[in-house]
């Protein structure tokens, strides 16, 4: 996590700051926010009120509402109160910035881990080290959390956030739809190895429905749910950064085999009415009883364990199967990736102490423990993970036959600017309004420019 450009300048709320001032100023507006808002809870004093922001909804949300009420249960000094914020896109801060800029930010924040470096880069967020030093928990994490929820809690040093949960991608498929359109399934049994994503191809092919020109069922969307850019990178056995060049890589070889292999899909199903077909279900924030997958009219899906708690909600006489991802070529290993949120403290927070206080609760023992419990994701907190009694047959699959194959991705200061231009260029691909080389070389070279410009070079390789 070492940085050696500390003259780099960084910008806060209309304020030029040096990179080597950046702790510092965390720290100290900490302090003082600590000093002119907290009151210690003693006997006969009001607890202090945490403010908890996050944009989770449904399985998610009721989960961390539980834990919320489980720390207030306990504590002797805070109260915490938990807001639902409108849902959004994975990169998007734009409502936390406003709100920090403005003075009227949450005591702690939900983010999505990936993107920690890029919001500490720009100063949006308290370095945290020295209450987790005070509150007995070594910043540097080591041997606490999973290394790469570690890696992605860290910037230049300091520690910015605590990794609450992470989550792995596999292949789910509906057992009907699937016999009923003829389909062997002993092949997709993960016991009797891994499918090629052709072989995927084939089968869906027999499962679309038309009436008229309009899709009514669809054997498979690639890019629906968790068919990301990153999963068929990852995949094809590609790359999304170079250490030693220190530069995105969505160019990479391999990355653009894959990315084609999407493009030729969807050209040869008419991309305009697969989109047609799925569009309201990819909205930010939509219902999952909107998801053609929960009414039965889509067979193969991408997506996470999460989707383990959300079935039996949604569509209880789902007949399901769990496979691995599959691989482009016959014999290669399959490749899953990880992701998972964090919790933060945004600068301007009012009760800083009593705010890492709830997140040393939600992001230890008994918070991981209960949202796993409740939405099926997977434990950071190593000895949490280790504990098998928290998951069932499927989930045990996540843990015991996909975690160790996971990638994650990049945890670079402009993670959410990479993100969101990866994803504009896979749009392109998968509507076929742009050649996978064109619409990744347009988000290399944005990306980069931010990368080149903010003065981040060389970043160092996190340690695996």
């Amino acid at each position: 996590m070492t940085d050696s450009r500390k003259d780099v300048q960084t910008t806060l709320f209309g304020k030029t700051i040096t990179r080597r001032r950046l702790v510092q100023t965390a720290a100290v507006a900490g302090a003082a926010a600590s000093t002119a808002f907290h009151a210690p809870a003693v006997l006969g004093q009001e607890k202090a009120k945490v403010t908890f922001w996050t944009t989770h909804t449904d399985v998610g949300f009721d989960s961390l509402k539980t834990i919320t009420d489980m720390f207030n249960a306990q504590s002797q000094d805070a109260t915490v109160e938990i807001v639902q914020r409108p849902a959004a896109d994975v990169e998007d801060s734009s409502g936390l910035i406003t709100a920090v800029r403005g003075g009227s930010g949450p005591d702690v924040y939900l983010l999505d881990r990936f993107i920690v470096a890029e919001r500490a880069g720009q100063g949006l967020l308290q370095d945290i080290s020295s209450l987790a030093s005070d509150n007995g928990l070594d910043p540097s994490l080591d041997g606490v959390y999973i290394a790469f929820a570690s890696a992605e809690a860290h910037f230049n040093d300091g520690l910015f956030a605590l990794p609450f949960d992470t989550d792995l991608r596999a292949l789910y498929y509906n057992k009907k739809l699937l016999t009923d359109a003829g389909i062997d399934l002993e092949a997709w049994d993960p016991k009797n190895g891994v499918l090629t994503w052709d072989a995927v191809k084939e089968a869906a092919a027999k499962l679309d429905v038309k009436d008229g020109d309009s899709f009514s069922t669809v054997g498979f969307v690639p890019y629906y749910n968790q068919g990301w850019h990153y999963t068929y990178g990852f995949s094809w056995g590609g790359e999304f950064f170079d250490y030693d060049k220190c530069e995105v890589t969505p160019d990479n070889p391999k990355v653009l085999e894959a990315m084609q292999w999407v493009y030729d899909y969807t050209k040869g199903e008419g991309a305009d009415a697969m989109y047609a077909f799925i569009q309201g279900a990819m909205r930010p924030g939509a219902p999952p009883n909107e998801s053609p997958w929960n009414q039965n009219r889509l067979a193969i899906n991408l997506t996470g364990d999460w989707e383990i708690a959300n079935i039996p909600k949604y569509n209880p006489d789902l007949d399901y199967g769990i496979t691995y991802l599959p691989v482009p070529t016959d014999g290669m290993d399959s490749t899953t990736w990880a992701g998972g949120w964090s919790m933060v403290i945004p600068q301007g927070a009012k009760e800083p102490e009593a705010a890492f206080k709830f997140m040393q609760y939600a992001c230890g023992a008994d918070g991981q423990r209960q949202y796993t419990k409740d939405t099926s994701h997977i434990p950071t907190l190593l000895e949490v993970q280790k504990d098998k009694t928290l998951y069932d047959e499927r989930h045990l699959f996540f843990i015991d036959e996909l975690l160790a194959t996971a990638k994650n991705r990049p945890p670079l200061p402009v993670g959410a600017k990479y993100w969101a231009e990866m994803t504009s260029a896979w749009e392109k691909i998968y509507l076929n309004l742009a050649d996978p080389a064109t619409a990744m070389g347009e988000a290399k070279k944005n990306t980069q420019a931010d990368l080149d410009s903010g003065g981040f070079c060389p970043i160092a390789k996190p340690a695996s």
